[in-house]
């Protein structure tokens, strides 16, 4: 299953986002804080129990020119990686973020549209966070 949020232009440099982003303990600021408990992290890697007491743990992965990667850790309901993908055009670094998860046909059903508006809400909160810093 694959759920991508839509692009938002951040006016920033793509150095500085990509920088944020791999600091797993960043990712806090682009969770919604009454959906989520539990938040912990280190550089590396976070966990938290999202609705519904799922507990979520992201690890990451890789950085490249135009790309931050995570992917699930030990004790997520199923396997995925999460991809914010960067651009730079002129002042603004547009950024987008990409779900793709090994999900069955009864989970996506449940999970398909609380996903996609968590995902949404951190393309947002990624260009609020840049707005008021």
């Amino acid at each position: 299953m694959i759920i991508q949020s839509t692009s938002v232009a951040i006016h920033t440099n793509i150095t500085s986002v990509s920088a944020f982003l791999c600091d797993a303990q960043n990712l806090s600021f682009l969770l919604p804080q009454e959906k989520i408990s539990k938040f912990q992290a280190t550089k590396e890697q976070c966990s938290f129990q999202a609705q519904g007491g799922i507990l979520i743990t992201l690890l990451f992965d890789k950085q490249e020119e135009q790309l931050v990667r995570y992917r699930s850790g030990e004790g997520s309901p199923f396997s995925f990686t999460l991809t914010v993908s960067l651009k730079q055009e002129g002042e603004y670094c547009h950024g987008q973020v990409l779900f793709d998860g090994q999900v069955n046909g009864f989970m996506k059903v449940l999970i398909e549209k609380p996903l996609t508006s968590l995902f949404e809400q951190m393309s947002s909160q990624m260009k609020a966070h840049f707005e008021q810093n």
